[in-house]
């Protein structure tokens, strides 16, 4: 399956807009519950105006609220950006720190936050666990699993390890743009023979 993900993405990206670590650490934490276009309108202007914990800290709530407030519950991510920033500020010298426990201790940043920025930010192998990884992993039987955690354990087992680093990506895209919610496009995919999903979905007409 990832060999074939491979080979027709073979360095697939975020389609989150950021610079470095600390604008893709903001950006992850806007995309809770939201779409990356949807984020990415609304920090093309905030990253022009704050794009350091430092001048975010300095921008203020009221103000980071007026940049994202296109986004679903942006008051509580206004405030957890603020606070975030203050934090890596007091805590870290303005620096994104490069390790789970770290970023978890964030305000506003999970685990699969912190994944993201793992992954994306830094290189490491990690697997942040979506909607759309833990829809796909279930659906086509790659890794069964109630939870999001039960999910990304499964995945950390049976991914070859020389697919870690961008098997989050890839799974991601997959169901983003074929594996869908409500109509898989089953008749394009790729990995539709290694899918055990039973009520693949024909092509229109």
């Amino acid at each position: 399956m990832f060999a074939r993900f491979q080979a027709l993405d073979p360095d697939p990206r975020t389609e989150l807009d950021y610079r470095d670590p600390f604008t893709l650490l903001v950006a992850v934490v806007l995309s809770a519950q939201a779409t990356d276009v949807s984020v990415n309108r609304a920090t093309s202007a905030l990253f022009e105006t704050a794009d350091t914990a430092e001048k975010m800290a300095a921008l203020g709530e009221a103000e980071v609220s007026e940049h994202i407030k296109t986004i679903g519950l942006f008051r509580n991510k206004a405030k957890n950006v603020i606070a975030l920033s203050q934090k890596l500020l007091a805590e870290h010298g303005g620096k994104v720190p490069e390790n789970r426990k770290d970023l978890e201790a964030l305000p506003g940043v999970g685990r699969k936050t912190a994944n993201v920025v793992l992954n994306v930010a830094f290189g490491q192998p990690t697997i942040a666990i979506d909607t759309h990884i833990f829809r796909v992993s279930n659906r086509t039987g790659l890794a069964p699993g109630k939870t999001p955690l039960e999910v990304e354990e499964t995945l950390e087992r049976v991914i070859p390890d020389q697919y870690k680093l961008h098997a989050h990506h890839w799974l991601i895209l997959h169901g983003r743009y074929v594996c869908k919610a409500r109509k898989p496009e089953c008749w394009r995919c790729h990995v539709r023979d290694l899918c055990t999903f039973k009520q693949k979905v024909e092509a229109p007409g």
